[in-house]
Parts: C-alpha cells; structure tokens; sequence
C-alpha cells in the first residue's frame, strides 16, 4: 500500500526557456528538496506541444505522506515568513524563465509504485501519457477503482507500464490522474489506436462513459535528470549556475 502524497504541477514557461527550466528544476533545486525537506522527485517532464499547452513543464514531487506534506510547507512557511531562504535564490533564477503554473496534491492508489521502486524496477518511456480525468463530484475513487481492475490489465497487455494513479485532493473528488509509461512510439501508435470502435480498448472507453468520466490526454518527454530517465535522483554533481545553462 502506497503512503505517499505528491505535488503535480504544471508550469508555463517563457518562450524558448523549457530546456532551462527543466536543467534549473532537477539540477539546482532537487538535491536541496531532498536535504531540507525529504523531498523526492518524481518527474520533470516537457509536454509535446502538439498534444496539449506550450510550451510547458510537468513536475511532480513525492513526499512522506500527509506529515510529509505538512512539514514540507512547515519548512517554508517558519517564522513567520513567505518563502523558504534556500528556494529564495532558485525562484529569482527560476522567474526569468516561467510565468507560473498550476499545483495539485494528489493521492496515489495502493497499487501505484513510490519513484524508488519504478527506478528499482526500471521503469522507463521513450514517452509518457499523461491523463487528466474529470468525473461526476464524489466518484473520483470509483474511476481509480475502474482504472486498477480493468484499465490497468487492458493497456498494460498493449505494452505501456503504469507510473501511477492518483485521486486530486483538497477538490470534490471530481479529478484524477494517470501516468503511463512507453517503451517507444510504435507502441504508441497501438496505443491510440487501441480506442477506435472495436479496438482492444473500446470496452474500457466504454467503462469510463459509464462512469460519466472526461478525459484529455497529453504527451510527455523526461527531462536529461529526470529519475526515470537516469534511475537515480538528481546529485549535487549535477548542478550547474544558470548562465551555463
């Protein structure tokens, strides 16, 4: 059973700045998250701008669940002030290249996998899917439900491997989130077209109607330091000043 609780965020960055911003993010930032606050990355992906907003970044961040979560925004919010001291300097470097974004906490499944073990495992995509689902108020943890008895097993068999599945909190119970991972595009291509009428998954896009469920999917790429993409956190000896960058 999963304990975890994690940050998704989606970030808009400013004009030709991703590959920057992703390098600051994993590189400058990760090795003082997991120091200060016992905060482990999950991802740092760029979206396939033909899927879905750009150009755009989503990160998530893995924390030792609610107490976790808690003491993380402990550490920020000490003494009174607004801003952590050590993400201080990050955030002025990181302003220059992102607008801003949009943060959600989610909850994972009890079959969703913490990043230690999807690197233990060797998880890993040449691309990922990412899928924002929208449902009726209240029904969130009947879509999981639907997701992990049927939906797993139908497009784990076409060969993409969960990241995981996660319920939106501190909502309605009306949002969820599910990652896959895939090995390459032609495994891609089955993927979608696995949906058609009469594909191997028209019955799953029938459960999910059933459910009143909506839903966008979108294309990620990892980042150069992204833990699935390197199976490790990032390092100390990854950092560079932004200028080289």
């Amino acid at each position: 059973m999963s304990d975890k609780v994690y940050i998704h965020e989606l970030i808009d960055i400013i004009g030709h700045n991703r590959a920057r911003y992703m390098q600051h993010m994993t590189a400058n930032w990760c090795p003082v998250a997991r120091a200060e606050r016992d905060q482990l990355c999950l991802g740092v992906w760029a979206t396939l701008g033909s899927t879905g907003p750009w150009p755009e970044v989503v990160n998530m961040w893995e924390l030792d669940g609610w107490e976790g979560l808690a003491a993380n925004f402990a550490h920020e919010t000490g003494a009174g002030r607004d801003q952590d001291p050590s993400l201080a300097e990050w955030w002025a470097a990181a302003a220059s290249l992102r607008r801003g974004g949009v943060d959600r906490i989610v909850v994972p499944t009890t079959w969703t996998r913490s990043v230690d073990q999807l690197c233990a495992d060797g998880v890993r995509g040449e691309v990922y899917a990412h899928e924002l689902f929208t449902v009726p108020p209240g029904t969130a943890g009947d879509l999981l439900a639907a997701v992990g008895e049927a939906g797993r097993p139908a497009v784990s068999a076409l060969g993409l491997e969960p990241v995981g599945a996660y319920e939106v909190a501190m909502a309605d119970r009306s949002e969820a989130i599910v990652i896959w991972a895939i090995p390459d595009w032609a495994t891609w291509i089955a993927y979608e077209r696995a949906w058609a009428d009469g594909g191997e998954l028209s019955d799953w896009s029938a459960t999910l109607v059933g459910l009143g469920a909506r839903w966008k999917r979108q294309l990620l790429i990892d980042g150069p330091l992204a833990p699935l993409r390197t199976g490790r956190q990032p390092q100390e000896s990854d950092r560079r000043p932004l200028e080289e960058i």
